[in-house]
């Protein structure tokens, strides 16, 4: 039973860690926010703001809409197992998270709006026969968020909104599992998880306060959300013995994703050109612990994660060419909140670098359409200190290098009344 246990923890930990890790973190919910490098708290262009300052959807007049995509295409490569140097590539995907946004204008001072994205999601996969088989072949992770907020304008100067978070999505995880040979002889079997969380809530807060020299100063908080995941575990191959030892039947957890703090400021620099900045604080240590329920055995286990805060720094600037045409830019630098002893196959993350552009153009005069593109440059990492083992039983620390990239193409459709 032992034997059962700690491997259905270490196959729910995958499961768990890979859904809310920074680097499965979305931050990319509007083509020209994405663009401006999500330095948008500040700025108020279009619906997206919704998303990234829900006090700033007193700046859209009437009835809004936008809808629209991100195509996200990370690329991934290991080198090792220390100290041996042969290279493993990550299999090629492509996610397309969604953004779908509603603004209205009740009173001149009351506002409201609805929002609907996927804050966190993406996937990790991996050939069949790479060393960290044991470890992770394949993740996939949906998440999404419906979010409804109010905005009031107290004044010219000062807004203040707020809104509710519910949230909901799924996961998969595939693994193989490695029988130890003093027990059963040299028995590999693979255990695939898919796991499930609904009516997961929170609630958001902004601020906008505009001066009188033009210059924006916005805040944005996101709260804790706390999910509820249930999983069934289901194991193949193997010997007939193994599988009595392998995990099988239904698994819960709880997990609480990390409260956010946003700060930014925009500059109205001349009549064609928007600066902004922004500085995004994640409270990740609150992820400290996993606590997994078996439901066959009525058990629980616990492990530590000891997730620290990270932070991400973000610079945009909007030039705007004619009346019907911008252009835009930015850069990022966003750290990653996972210790060296923890990062392996299922979450490759690292520090990283973000260059993205992009431009608008609007079609009609209440159609416009808005696309770009941004480049993310993780930083190399070599891990010497693994404390995750490459082998189901025993340990052999998962010592190698990464390194990894990532392709974004986003587009909106904004529609006005």
């Amino acid at each position: 039973m032992k034997q059962k246990l700690n491997t259905a923890l270490c196959a729910f930990l995958l499961l768990c860690s890979t859904a809310f890790g920074s680097g499965f973190q979305i931050n990319e919910h509007g083509a020209r926010a994405m663009a401006m490098g999500g330095a948008f708290t500040a700025a108020a262009l279009d619906p997206s703001i919704l998303y990234f300052n829900n006090a700033g959807i007193t700046q859209m007049s009437g009835f809004k809409l936008m809808m629209g995509t991100t195509l996200i295409t990370p690329s991934s490569s290991f080198r090792g197992i220390s100290p041996k140097v042969n290279e493993t590539k990550m299999e090629s995907q492509l996610f397309t998270p969604i953004h779908f946004y509603a603004t209205y204008q009740i009173t001149d001072q009351l506002y409201a709006g609805l929002g609907f994205n996927n804050p966190f999601g993406l996937g990790t996969k991996w050939p069949s026969a790479w060393d960290g088989r044991f470890v992770s072949l394949e993740i996939a992770v949906e998440t999404f968020n419906l979010n409804p907020v109010i905005a009031y304008k107290i004044n010219d100067n000062l807004s203040v909104g707020v809104g509710l978070q519910y949230a909901f999505g799924n996961v998969l995880i595939n693994k193989d599992v490695k029988i130890p040979s003093a027990y059963l002889g040299e028995t590999i079997a693979n255990v695939d998880m898919k796991g499930d969380a609904t009516s997961a809530m929170g609630f958001t807060a902004g601020l906008l306060y505009k001066t009188d020299c033009d210059l924006n100063i916005g805040v944005n908080y996101r709260s804790e959300v706390k999910f509820d995941f249930t999983g069934t575990a289901k194991s193949t191959g193997g010997s007939a013995l193994a599988a009595s030892s392998l995990p099988n039947g239904d698994i819960t957890a709880s997990l609480t994703t990390p409260q956010q703090l946003v700060v930014g400021v925009s500059y109205q620099y001349n009549d064609k050109l928007l600066l902004s900045t922004d500085f995004q604080w994640v409270g990740w240590s609150s992820y400290d612990t996993l606590k997994v329920n078996f439901t066959s055995s009525n058990t629980s286990s616990a492990a530590p994660r000891l997730y620290e805060n990270n932070y991400a720094i973000r610079f945009g600037a909007n030039y705007k060419y004619s009346s019907d045409i911008d252009f835009s830019a930015g850069l990022l630098y966003d750290k990653n909140p996972v210790k060296d002893q923890f990062v392996d196959g299922t979450l490759p993350d690292a520090d990283r670098l973000g260059f993205s552009i992009g431009a608008g153009y609007k079609v009609m005069s209440n159609l416009s359409v808005d696309v770009s593109y941004m480049f993310l440059r993780f930083f190399e990492r070599t891990i010497s200190n693994s404390m995750v083992s490459r082998v189901t039983y025993g340990f052999e620390p998962f010592n190698g290098t990464y390194n990894s990239t990532a392709n974004l193409f986003s587009l909106s459709l904004s529609y006005n009344l």
